[in-house]
């Protein structure tokens, strides 16, 4: 499965259903198969992912060296969904997916 999260102010983003249901997961919705986040949700959504960023990348400069091939972490997951976010929030239009 495919989350395609969908908004007026910016451009689809299309993610994997694990990296889907985690950004989804560490702003507390639920990773069901259609949802919602309104414009008053997303300066906490932002901030969660934030954190949750800043939390992997303490993790990884604790480890002695990275595996090569281990792939891409949150950071770069999340910032096309952060960016859709921050958009629909000044524009006032909510993000959906699933619809």
């Amino acid at each position: 499965m495919l989350y395609k999260f969908k908004s007026k102010a910016a451009g689809d983003v299309i993610m994997l259903e694990a990296n889907g249901r985690r950004v989804l997961e560490v702003i507390g919705k639920d990773a069901g198969p259609k949802g919602i986040i309104l414009p008053e949700q997303m300066p906490a959504a932002i901030a969660a992912l934030n954190a949750a960023i800043a939390l992997e990348e303490s993790h990884d400069k604790d480890a002695e060296a990275p595996v090569p091939g281990e792939g891409l972490g949150l950071r770069q997951r999340a910032m096309p969904f952060i960016d859709m976010l921050e958009r629909n929030h000044k524009a006032g239009h909510e993000v959906v997916w699933g619809v």
